[in-house]
């Protein structure tokens, strides 16, 4: 009977290791199809935006024009929904004076294909180069922001171009950091195969940086922006927000419109 316990339990434990090996995508990523709404039910004017990534993928995004704008806020978001979940942001952004291009990645929303670490990387650098090239906004006005796995991914496109400044939010270290918290009884950092080390890339950036987290973050542990925050070169800042993982922007509006005002006034270029 004690073998047949030990081999259902080693049984059952490496069918638990397989199942997150291979099925790691399932785990990180949560997109939606259905667009629930548009900038319009904020009473906001905007333009789809179809644009192709490098390799070949369609991607349909938003921009939100503000009049006048002092820069442009290039949005990543979240690893669940899409982009017609982040309205509340793009109006905050907006009352902020900037102008906002959301995409989403590959998956999600309109946009085609199938989300993927190398593939997020990709949807950013076609965005970075749809606002330069054919937009013809500078570098210096715009703004890379990033909330949750968008944190990862807009630092990742920050190690390749110069942003006036990078603000990223409720973000976490690593996937493998975040696994081995949630995983613990398995071999997570050998088992994975994504990556988004926004550990290691932050004391590469030049840019101005903002990290935002809230103690209250019922996903992403506060120690997570602590470090990364510890990471990050001169010059920085750290903004300590209250309330959850999704809502911590919202109830703590004030205190965030106000830091983002005085933040954007210190680094983004006025011309």
């Amino acid at each position: 009977m004690l073998w047949t316990i030990l081999i259902t339990v080693v049984g059952f434990y490496a069918g638990l290791t397989a199942l997150v090996f291979f099925f790691q995508n399932r785990l990180v990523y949560f997109p939606l199809s259905r667009l629930a709404l548009t900038p319009a039910a904020k009473g906001l004017a905007y333009e789809n935006v179809w644009l192709e990534t490098p390799d070949g993928v369609k991607l349909f995004g938003w921009f939100v024009p503000a009049e006048p704008a002092r820069g442009v806020l290039l949005f990543f978001h979240g690893n669940a929904g899409n982009i017609s979940h982040r309205l509340d942001s793009i109006e905050q952004f907006h009352r902020l004076g900037l102008s906002v291009f959301i995409i989403d990645y590959r998956g999600y929303g309109r946009s085609e294909g199938r989300p993927s670490e190398q593939g997020t990387y990709l949807d950013a650098e076609a965005a970075w180069r749809y606002l330069v090239e054919e937009r013809q906004v500078a570098p210096d006005k715009i703004v890379i922001f990033g909330r949750s796995l968008g944190g990862a991914v807009a630092t990742r496109l920050s190690q390749d171009h110069a942003p006036a400044v990078l603000i990223i939010e409720s973000t976490f270290t690593s996937i493998p950091d975040m696994a081995a918290q949630i995983y613990f009884f398995l071999p997570v950092r050998l088992l994975a195969r994504i990556d988004y080390n926004t550990l290691a890339r932050l004391p590469e950036l030049t840019s101005p940086v903002l990290i935002i987290h809230s103690p209250d973050d019922d996903v992403i542990p506060y120690v997570h922006g602590q470090r990364l925050f510890a990471a990050a070169q001169e010059p920085k800042e750290f903004l300590s927000i209250q309330g959850g993982h999704n809502d911590g922007y919202i109830r703590s509006a004030e205190l965030y419109e106000a830091r983002l005002e005085a933040f954007l006034q210190r680094h983004l270029v006025e011309k």
